[in-house]
């Protein structure tokens, strides 16, 4: 691989840009990577980059595009969309449709609210539910990831992990003494604080996805229920991630938990922006025009995402019976046979999947179940793994704590090539083990 186009665009760009990328996680530090590629375009499942370089990618605009890049369905929506207008600041109907289409897919929406991303979304789930409850404190989980709002960047995940921290500068102690934290899995820590604190809100990835994936579980998801009912705290699942991936109905539906509001996002917009959140409509009745909870934006609902939401939906609905299972094989077929390889090279791993996305840990633990295991699994061999992938025509995500996503575009033959990639990776893993 050659990427001098890309290096070139990348000294351009940190003189006009911080860090020369618009989100941390792509300037590739953590993966011992001096600049990253830029990309040029994708179709399927391959993207592209500047050098004319093809890659198998399983980072898929971190989740939404389920179907690949540039679905002919999704594609042909946007089309029609922009000759009919990019912007207008007035409702459509194709708002209303989506609107219809997703609470069909999550019961637990009696009404739904679009935002322009999952960042806004959950800011303005927690505005809510703070008004709802008349209560000020907050509670969420060390490790997760909830967008970039000062409430919730307490303790976060995601890009603050890659680059080696939990918490942003720039947040006042106010809110630091408003949001409360607890180990993610740790029940008798959440029922203290809910017990004791008066909390507006749980807000929590039902799959924790930000930093790597790790596993939930029905009775866990059932104890937050219970112990926020109990304690009058309103339950929001953040689903940005899991929505439509794990399953239609998200994490909701696959473990049979219903939250008090749920948050979505680009997913809804097949990978254009858009966000949203959603819940019981005596909730979101506390919004502006008919509450006083001020929501606004002037993209929000924009017309040439909410049809690229809509194609990507509906192809979902109309496919759901086999389309998931289909995705939910090819992650059992690739975390299987990487399982095999590791083994072969004597590379320790814990492989942790559900539905369509999953996670390769370095680590020697039988489990990672939490933020402190998930942060002492190697580095070393993630950078070693990354770089093998991405110089053999792979992109996997540049950091390990994120996610891998499979797409239905990710053809037999995609997942083969990627396996004999992986294998090279594990082999030098292996050597540096002195294996």
């Amino acid at each position: 691989m050659r990427y001098s186009n890309s290096e070139k665009i990348y000294e351009k760009a940190v003189k006009i840009i911080p860090g020369g990328v618009n989100s941390p996680v792509r300037a590739f530090k953590s993966v011992d990577k001096t600049y990253p590629i830029f990309v040029n375009r994708g179709k399927g499942s391959k993207i592209y980059d500047e050098d004319g370089n093809e890659y198998i990618d399983y980072i898929c605009s971190w989740g939404p595009l389920i179907l690949g890049h540039n679905n002919e369905r999704v594609l042909k929506g946007v089309r029609e969309a922009i000759e009919l207008g990019s912007s207008f600041g007035l409702p459509t109907k194709m708002e209303v449709e989506l609107a219809e289409l997703v609470c069909k897919c999550y019961p637990s929406m009696d009404m739904i609210r679009f935002t322009t991303s999952g960042t806004e979304a959950t800011m303005a789930a927690v505005r809510v539910a703070r008004a709802f409850t008349n209560r000020n404190k907050i509670l969420k989980f060390e490790g997760c990831y909830h967008g970039h709002s000062d409430s919730l960047l307490v303790s976060s995940g995601s890009g603050l992990l890659t680059d080696g921290y939990q918490d942003s500068n720039g947040i006042t102690e106010g809110v630091l003494k408003d949001t409360l934290v607890a180990p993610f899995g740790n029940i008798q820590k959440v029922k203290e604080i809910l017990e004791t604190k008066e909390v507006a809100c749980l807000i929590m990835e039902p799959v924790p996805a930000n930093m790597g994936l790790i596993n939930s579980s029905k009775e866990f998801l059932q104890a937050m229920r219970d112990i926020c009912d109990e304690t009058g705290t309103l339950l929001i699942f953040d689903e940005v991630i899991s929505g439509f991936r794990v399953a239609l109905g998200g994490a909701q539906e696959y473990y049979g938990i219903t939250p008090d509001i749920t948050t979505l996002g680009k997913i809804i917009g097949g990978g254009y922006p858009v966000g949203a959140f959603g819940g019981k409509k005596e909730i979101m009745d506390m919004i502006a025009p008919v509450g006083r909870v001020y929501h606004a934006g002037t993209l929000s609902g924009n017309p040439v995402a909410v049809r690229a939401g809509f194609e990507m939906v509906s192809h979902l609905l109309e496919n759901r019976e086999t389309l998931y299972k289909e995705l939910e094989e090819k992650v059992i077929y690739m975390t299987d046979s990487i399982e095999k390889i590791a083994k072969k090279y004597d590379v320790p791993i814990k492989i942790n999947k559900l539905g369509s996305l999953f996670t390769i840990f370095f680590s020697d633990l039988d489990e990672i179940t939490d933020l402190e295991h998930v942060i002492n699994s190697n580095t070393t061999h993630y950078s070693i793994y990354f770089n093998t992938l991405l110089d053999n025509g792979v992109v996997a995500p540049p950091s390990k704590y994120e996610a891998h996503f499979v797409s239905v575009a990710h053809t037999k033959e995609d997942l083969d090539r990627t396996l004999e990639v992986i294998d090279m990776a594990f082999k030098k893993i292996g050597e540096t083990n002195g294996k």
